[in-house]
């Protein structure tokens, strides 16, 4: 990614979330755990952030101090910050930073480090540049946001029965890990008892065995992954994606269309869908000729929401 010639003439450093010895203090979180950072990003004397600005299915937006903060954390500090409560806020959500607790204080905690320089783009669905922002860590993020909620944010005038949405293909679905982003972009203009549909190809599976299979495996149903998180004391890694799909299940019924097999779905506590389009017409049968479809060909690339919003 970097290129020889960037390797070659520099010293590139890796950050490792999980090595006490790259990490240093800042004060603490919200919850009161120490909020830790890359202490060599702390240290320089120059910080230049650089990625993309797309809508964000809980801290409003990616981008900006993100590439600080969770971008160069501890995971303790992660971990709190994407704690059940943040996560469960109605306000943690696409294209919402202002009074979202989660995006404000990793914002927060972004600045401690010092002022940095944001270099940042914005891009299309086809990943051309469409415009660059540059300067103040904060007010040069500020200004990408209002540019993607104009560009890629849809307002709706009400709810849906049916709603079909993606991952925006490869390599955005490799996995059901990343399927969850989609499923979110769709469960926003959801009635509740609604049919939501992710295409979404998971060729890399969960994955297997990886941190949000292992908790999705643990429990017996979606209800109960909400009650296990909301226990005291219980954390677990990626346990963020988890929740938000059960949160999601735990008012709509959801379908994948998928590479995965019914077995791997089921552990996941989901059920498949070999047909879309035979799937979308049976139950259209069923709600009569004023349901409603939303397809969401983009999905987490183009986020809806309700014009009241």
């Amino acid at each position: 990614m970097l290129t020889p010639e960037v390797v070659d003439g520099y010293r590139v450093i890796n950050h490792n979330c999980e090595d006490p010895s790259q990490l240093m203090q800042l004060g603490q979180t919200s919850s009161g755990v120490p909020a830790l950072l890359n202490k060599h990003a702390v240290e320089a004397d120059l910080r230049i952030v650089t990625g993309f600005i797309e809508p964000h299915f809980f801290a409003g937006f990616s981008g900006g101090p993100k590439g600080i903060m969770p971008g160069v954390a501890g995971l303790e500090t992660v971990m709190s910050n994407h704690g059940v409560t943040h996560i469960g806020d109605q306000r943690a959500t696409f294209g919402n930073t202002d009074g979202n607790p989660l995006w404000e204080e990793l914002r927060d905690i972004a600045l401690r480090a010092g002022p940095s320089f944001l270099l940042n783009v914005t891009l299309n669905h086809d990943r051309d540049i469409t415009a660059v922002f540059a300067g103040d860590l904060i007010e040069a993020h500020r200004a990408g946001c209002a540019q993607v909620k104009a560009t890629a944010m849809q307002a709706v005038d009400g709810l849906f029965d049916i709603v079909v949405t993606t991952n925006s293909g490869y390599p955005l679905d490799l996995n059901l890990y990343q399927g969850v982003k989609g499923m979110s972009a769709g469960a926003r203009i959801l009635k509740d008892g609604g049919l939501l549909i992710l295409a979404c190809e998971c060729r890399e599976g969960v994955p297997f065995q990886s941190p949000l299979d292992k908790l999705l495996r643990s429990a017996s149903s979606p209800a109960e992954i909400l009650t296990m998180l909301s226990t005291p004391g219980f954390v677990r890694p990626e346990q963020w994606q988890a929740q938000i799909q059960a949160l999601i299940q735990a008012r709509a019924e959801v379908r994948v269309y998928s590479s995965l097999d019914d077995s791997t779905l089921a552990a996941a506590h989901l059920q498949s869908c070999d047909d879309i389009q035979q799937t979308v017409i049976n139950r259209l049968a069923e709600l009569g000729s004023e349901a409603r479809v939303a397809v969401l060909p983009q999905g987490p690339l183009t986020i809806p929401y309700l014009c009241e919003q």
